[in-house]
């Protein structure tokens, strides 16, 4: 170890002693946090450790930002930077000072290129729903079952890559529930399984939707929607931009979902059983009813 710190003169070869350190301990890096670690080391990988200063870290903040990053991405990759710099410090007694970081964090701050992200209240309507539905189903040449993920989505609440997770074995219609493995959870990287129950309230019945899926299903061993995220995610714009809706994205149909199991009259405790938020101040930033909808909903006592 003290051999491989010795070596150490770049940004990269902190970042590789970070990933290293991590794999002999047997920790995990989750895909996020790596994507983002080989961002760093493909804009900040070349440069000497001494050459990590306030000037050239508020310089590759601005680069981000012109490239579309956010103010809670770039907060992220600083965060990211920090965290490698006091690894190295902490673990390989590396000298440095993390102060360029803090510095250029507060400059970034003021530019107003770093900071809480703007929350999203965009909620499709169910004109917009039926309209990609229908769009999807009518198009033959679409191999993915796009417009009966949709349906899934607001049913469940569930993220994109979890509807692409989720297995046969993990469905159980008698109870009409399903176990969803590894749930994201900022507290808890591996091991987080949650079992949910495929509600039929939100204008969408998950558990008729997933035997829909059955019918189809070359074998009913491996997942139930065997498709790529991605190509999920493309073909959802490029079809908003067919339809001419303006900004929704796959993501809001999460935040749909979660609202109209609300709007059904759950309580905050209920809904987190189907979203895995573990608070309410979490929970809060994925819903948002409309005001119309209370006509329908009995208050709890």
């Amino acid at each position: 170890m003290a051999q491989r710190s010795r070596d150490a003169k770049t940004i990269g070869d902190l970042i590789k002693l970070h990933r290293e350190d991590l794999q002999e301990v047997g920790r995990r890096i989750g895909r996020s946090k790596s994507a983002s670690l080989t961002l760093l080391e493909q804009r900040l990988g070349r440069f000497r450790i001494s050459e990590l200063d306030r000037e050239r870290l508020i310089q590759f903040g601005k680069a981000r930002a012109h490239e579309g990053a956010g103010p809670v991405i770039l907060g992220i990759d600083l965060g990211y930077i920090k965290t490698i710099l006091s690894h190295a410090a902490a673990v390989h007694g590396v000298v440095l000072s993390t102060e360029p970081i803090a510095l250029a964090r507060i400059a970034l701050t003021r530019l107003g290129l770093v900071g809480k992200g703007n929350e999203r209240d965009r909620r499709p309507t169910q004109d917009e729903l039926d309209r990609l539905v229908a769009a999807f189903d009518a198009n033959r040449a679409q191999q993915i079952p796009v417009g009966r993920i949709i349906g899934f989505a607001v049913a469940t609440a569930m993220r994109q890559d979890e509807i692409c997770r989720i297995e046969w074995p993990d469905f159980y219609p008698a109870e009409r529930m399903l176990l969803i493995k590894d749930r994201k959870d900022p507290r808890r990287k591996h091991g987080n399984n949650q079992r949910i129950p495929l509600l039929d309230v939100t204008g969408y019945d998950a558990c008729a939707l997933i035997e829909e899926q059955r019918s189809c299903a070359d074998n009913q061993t491996g997942r139930i929607f065997p498709y790529n995220g991605r190509s999920i995610g493309t073909a959802f714009r490029r079809q908003c931009r067919k339809l001419k809706i303006e900004d929704l994205h796959f993501h809001d149909l999460r935040h749909e979902g979660a609202s109209r199991l609300f709007e059904a009259g759950y309580s905050i405790e209920q809904v987190s059983l189907v979203t895995g938020h573990k608070d309410w101040k979490m929970l809060r930033r994925y819903t948002h009813l409309k005001p119309e909808a209370l006509h329908d909903t009995r208050p709890r006592n």
